[in-house]
């Protein structure tokens, strides 16, 4: 039988840029939250951090996030290493399955992102030469030798793309057939981007773990820097096919502008979701949900239906738990029970 956990207002299940912020804000806005995350992501595979500002380029996604991990903490989350196996219940009272332990919200949010689909190696390291955010990373390839790997009109079309940045650009098919559409190959080889047939033989990489070059099947070798993969992404979608949430025709999750779902009480943020699948962007999202997870959950103001011409009692509120009122004194350096002797 799975251990019984104390009862929070709000669950965030993952661990990314999203889960966080959305997780940060829920928080610092009077809800017991829970902070449930597997570990890994792709946000954890990043090498340095691009694009987001006061965020200096050193900063390992790792790094990024246990500094996250530890802001909410502070304000008095509760974060709880593990995988979600099982969603049951509905707005109000969801219960969630971690392993041999159980947890009970009354609204979730699912931050649980996608994984790239990687192709065969031989592939230089991640954010070492291999490279799944365009718009992250295209400005470390100025003037530089890149690559594009990938068969379809997404492959194509970024190939075409970084010719705003390069003049340098290889579309790698690595033996396989492309299968844009004939709109698109006309549209291609009108662009100085070199399709390169071939299968990848070897790679060679620098004292710095860098790509340097790959070999091919037919004896040449090509010089990179680094470039990108493009062979799609797996939604990590189990838990929202578990309490039923709309999908879109790409898989993500269908919000609205504060990431709510279909069924009441479920909140989908980050990549799981449309939209530009950056860290900056993640955080919005994760701000928005926060602020309408809030709007939905907070006891005040009562409507004039609630309050049925009665008045609320002055010992009706804060309505924040006494927790949250505790560490939120903690974090204004008073005494722990300073909160609770304003009564």
């Amino acid at each position: 039988m799975s251990e019984a956990h104390p009862e929070y207002q709000v669950a965030v299940i993952g661990g990314g840029p999203a889960g966080l912020t959305t997780a940060l804000y829920t928080t610092r806005l009077g809800h017991d939250t829970v902070l449930i995350d597997r570990g890994g992501g792709r946000a954890a595979m990043m090498a340095d951090t691009h694009n987001v500002i006061g965020i200096t380029e050193e900063t390992s996604g790792n790094e990024l996030l246990a500094t996250a991990k530890e802001q909410i903490e502070q304000y008095g989350a509760d974060t709880v290493r593990g995988l979600v196996s099982d969603i049951q219940g509905s707005e109000g009272s969801f219960h969630l399955d971690v392993g041999e332990d159980s947890y009970t919200a009354e609204r979730v949010v699912l931050a649980t992102g996608f994984s790239d689909e990687q192709p065969d190696p031989p592939l230089p390291r991640t954010g070492r030469g291999l490279h799944y955010c365009l718009h992250c990373d295209a400005y470390m390839f100025v003037d530089e030798s890149v690559y594009v790997m990938g068969t379809g009109e997404s492959a194509a079309h970024v190939a075409m793309v970084m010719l705003n940045f390069t003049d340098e650009v290889d579309l790698l098919l690595r033996g396989e057939e492309p299968a844009w559409s004939d709109e698109t190959d006309q549209q291609l080889r009108a662009h100085p981007v070199d399709i390169i047939d071939e299968e990848i033989s070897g790679m060679n990489r620098g004292d710095d773990g860098w790509l340097e070059s790959f070999e091919f099947e037919d004896g040449t070798v090509r010089e990179y820097r680094g470039g990108f993969p493009m062979y799609g992404s797996n939604h990590n979608a189990e838990l929202a096919d578990i309490v039923g949430v709309e999908r879109t025709d790409d898989g993500t999750v269908a919000v609205d502008d504060h990431g709510r779902t279909s069924v009441d009480g479920i909140s989908a943020v980050g990549d799981l979701t449309p939209g530009h699948n950056q860290i900056p962007t993640a955080m919005g999202e994760g701000a928005r949900a926060g602020i309408g997870v809030h709007y939905d959950s907070r006891e005040f103001p009562k409507s004039l239906e609630e309050l049925d011409g009665e008045e609320v009692g002055r010992e009706s509120v804060p309505a924040i738990s006494e927790e949250l009122r505790q560490t939120a004194a903690e974090f204004r350096g008073e005494a722990p029970e300073a909160a609770a002797d304003d009564d």
